[in-house]
């Protein structure tokens, strides 16, 4: 049995087979809850997709579809999945291990401490994990909320620490990375929030934390103060969640890339 799914916003909007029995393809189990076939393959390709560009992507396709036609055929989703899977070099073993352990810690704390849904992890890209967290909109921007939030960022490193006892450099050194987004959000609690230690309802724009940080010792202090107390905070949470963790440490290193659904099963079980 075939079943199709239109992929649109690229060139075009192409077609592909789904083959239901097909290992390559999406199997009828991955399509729950009532969801259909063509979803599944959706989620599981954008799941795939993660930390692509959407130039990486326009390519995918079009290789893709210059192998269909010559081979006279339609495109199948296993085109499309050993395309993406073929622009990024395998990862090796020890690497794509501490990867699992980091992304696992941000999914476990993320629902855990009730900020919403995780909808895709991928450790399937020598530039590191990625992940894709929806949060609740319903939840208000308290100092707790805030304080949930670091412990977020703080996760992966301190699910490295717990099982490896060691902590990569894959948290911090880009103004995206983990500690740097950690870093401004503490700031912004000091700084703008109205959360401070000091003169908390004084509103102190910063354009430059490291250059704000580097000047005020008092106020660097103070802003580490708060990440310690999120990584040893998103310790806890990890320790709490032990088995539900180590299980999703393992499902995300055999699959490489797990969808929403997939991961929202294995994190259920702690609820």
């Amino acid at each position: 049995m075939t079943g199709n799914v239109k992929i649109g916003g690229l060139e075009n909007e192409i077609e592909i087979a789904l083959e239901r029995d097909d290992q390559h393809g999406v199997e009828p189990s991955e399509a729950t809850n009532g969801d259909s076939l063509e979803g599944a393959a959706l989620r599981r390709l954008a799941t795939r997709a993660l930390g692509l560009t959407g130039a990486d992507i326009e390519r995918v396709v079009r290789e893709a579809r210059l192998k269909a036609r010559r081979e006279k055929r339609r495109v199948l989703y296993a085109d499309i999945e050993a395309g993406i899977r073929g622009h990024r070099p395998p990862v090796p073993y020890d690497v794509r291990w501490r990867l699992a352990i980091h992304e696992s810690g941000h999914a476990v704390v993320h629902h855990a401490l009730r900020l919403g849904e995780v909808r895709g992890l991928t450790i399937d890209t020598t530039e590191g994990g990625h992940n894709t967290l929806a949060f609740a909109v319903t939840i208000p921007d308290t100092e707790d909320w805030y304080r949930r939030l670091l412990a977020l960022l703080m996760a992966g490193r301190a699910a490295e620490l717990i099982v490896l006892k060691t902590v990569s450099a894959g948290s911090g050194g880009a103004q995206e990375s983990d500690l740097a987004r950690a870093t401004r959000v503490a700031l912004d609690m000091e700084q703008s929030l109205g959360f401070g230690g000091r003169h908390p309802l004084l509103y102190r724009e910063h354009k430059d934390p490291t250059g704000i940080l580097s000047r005020d010792a008092d106020l660097a202090e103070r802003v580490h103060r708060r990440l310690e107390f999120a990584q040893a905070h998103a310790t806890e949470v990890i320790l709490e969640n032990r088995k539900i963790f180590d299980r999703l440490v393992r499902e995300l290193f055999d699959a490489q890339a797990l969808d929403g659904p997939a991961i929202m099963d294995i994190l259920a079980a702690a609820s």
